[in-house]
């Protein structure tokens, strides 16, 4: 298989991944629900800074240290299911998540990093760079860095492509939900039970892997 043909299946297993629904796509929607374009792009920015620190730590063999130190990885996973099941139930306890007057005056630079605190505890990202990406730097392709920034770039590229589309989704979505209060409830606690779901999957399937 030549690199190029290599580059062009990890594109397609990364979309594979990031088109399935998660805490990152989960947050990012909550964002944009609660806090408009701005917001959800924030966190969206916030996801893709968190994919640049998982490509640094996998290359400094922070995975390594994972994958032969199980208890860590363990602990990983409790801390970010904790921490995302945590959001969730904020959500559900509130009595108005996504009105506009409650949320509009939330700082873009704490959504995101709340966002990029949310992708480093992912367990599905840590089972990603585990499982997948190790197996596609090459030493034939050339230097390994110059790989690991070409496959972060495909994975930004996913990301921004999907969870942006989202975001622009749930914007508009959030304009009908600001002249529905009741609605606007609703959906909110949709999110935090979505964010509960995710979190004990994830933690539940990564935990076994």
């Amino acid at each position: 298989m030549t690199h190029y043909a290599q580059l062009w299946l990890f594109f397609a297993l990364v979309f594979g991944v990031v088109i399935l629904p998660g805490l990152d796509m989960a947050y990012i929607m909550g964002s944009a629900l609660s806090g408009g374009r701005r917001a959800g792009f924030a966190a969206l920015a916030g996801v893709v800074a968190g994919g640049v620190c998982h490509v640094v730590m996998t290359g400094l063999g922070v995975s390594v240290l994972l994958r032969t130190v199980p208890g860590a990885f363990n602990a990983l996973l409790v801390a970010g299911a904790l921490y995302i099941a945590w959001i969730g139930v904020s959500l559900i306890r509130s009595d108005a998540a996504f009105s506009v007057a409650a949320t509009g005056d939330r700082p873009l630079a704490a959504t995101f990093r709340q966002g990029m605190l949310t992708c480093l505890l992912n367990p599905k990202a840590y089972l990603f760079m585990l499982a997948i990406f190790p197996q596609f730097l090459r030493p034939e392709y050339g230097a390994l860095v110059v790989q690991a920034a070409v496959m972060w770039l495909i994975i930004a590229l996913n990301q921004v492509l999907v969870y942006g589309g989202l975001a622009l989704a749930a914007d508009r979505a959030r304009r009908w939900l600001s002249r529905e209060p009741a609605a606007g409830v609703f959906v909110a606690r949709s999110v935090g039970v979505l964010l509960i779901g995710a979190a004990m999957f994830t933690g539940i399937e990564g935990w076994r892997g």
